[in-house]
């Protein structure tokens, strides 16, 4: 979804599995995103030579969400290097020649991510989806993990035996404002009645218990992690083919760092450790069963 999150407990979670796997995640190698450079310049990638670009010189800032969720990151600690963005963003900093005391983490709001504008950081990685209209204000790195969304009811609800694609179309849904699950639910779904739309996650959480909605969509990780520690009784119906729907690590428009962080995110693909890092943190996901929207 965008990003849609969790919270607590996903270390053990993550660590026996595992925030975002699905059927089709495989390595995060993904298509270039919208708006990213396609590979790095023919200038050096050396971390002395990349020094310039930095918003703090010999620091890389990068930024996310406040509470940073499982199985994305854990214990609401992006520094610990515990979770799959946390490990991917501490990969690439490695590749870019940063020692993890060099790596200095900062506070950036999803929806302020992707406004137009300078930024107080090198990259942010807040699973967000990289879309042609957030591309026009922002530029983004190719993917570091490719999306699936999921569906979340309360158990016993209809939704939860009867979903096929006519079904859906009759429920009411619900979902945080300017996620691509929402816009999953509006352009794949097509219900017949508007989806309640909420200002966080959490409040999309409390409009599903208090059975404003009927179902929440959220990236599968998100969702799986939702039904099995966060809302009780409720439930992982199932997750929907993906849509092409893939995260990537998000620069101010233009930022010539890109380009580098982009040949580091191939050679984390090349050389199995996206792949790696999936298994361990998002391994569960796969086994999801699907959905036809």
């Amino acid at each position: 979804m965008h990003r849609i999150m969790i919270i607590a407990a996903a270390l053990a979670l993550g660590a026996g599995l595992a925030a975002c796997g699905s059927t089709t995640s495989g390595s995060g190698s993904g298509s270039a995103s919208t708006g990213a450079s396609s590979a790095a310049t023919t200038a050096s990638c050396s971390n002395a030579s990349i020094q310039k670009d930095l918003y703090a010189k010999g620091t890389l800032t990068v930024a996310t969400d406040k509470p940073a969720y499982p199985p994305w990151f854990s214990s609401n600690d992006p520094a610990n290097g515990k979770g799959y963005e946390s490990a991917v963003a501490y990969a690439v900093a490695a590749q870019l020649g940063f020692k993890k005391s060099q790596v200095t983490w900062a506070y950036e709001p999803f929806n302020d991510s992707y406004a137009p504008g300078p930024k107080k950081f090198d990259f942010d990685i807040n699973e967000v989806s990289v879309t042609a209209a957030r591309a026009q204000a922002v530029t983004f790195s190719t993917s570091y993990y490719d999306v699936d969304q999921a569906l979340v009811a309360l158990k016993g609800t209809p939704i939860v035996t009867k979903h096929a694609p006519s079904d859906l179309k009759g429920y009411v849904f619900g979902d945080q404002i300017g996620t691509t699950s929402l816009a999953f639910i509006n352009s794949q779904i097509q219900p017949t009645q508007t989806p309640k739309v909420y200002e966080s996650l959490n409040d999309v959480k409390q409009g599903l218990q208090t059975h404003q909605i009927a179902a929440l969509v959220a990236d599968t990780p998100t969702a799986q992690y939702i039904s099995s520690s966060e809302i009780k009784n409720s439930v992982l119906v199932g997750q929907f083919p993906s849509s092409g729907e893939h995260f990537g690590l998000l620069f101010r428009k233009g930022d010539p760092l890109v380009g580098c962080v982009d040949k580091a995110l191939a050679t984390l693909h090349h050389n199995g450790t996206l792949a790696a890092l999936q298994k361990k943190y998002l391994q569960v996901y796969l086994s999801v069963p699907l959905l036809k929207p």
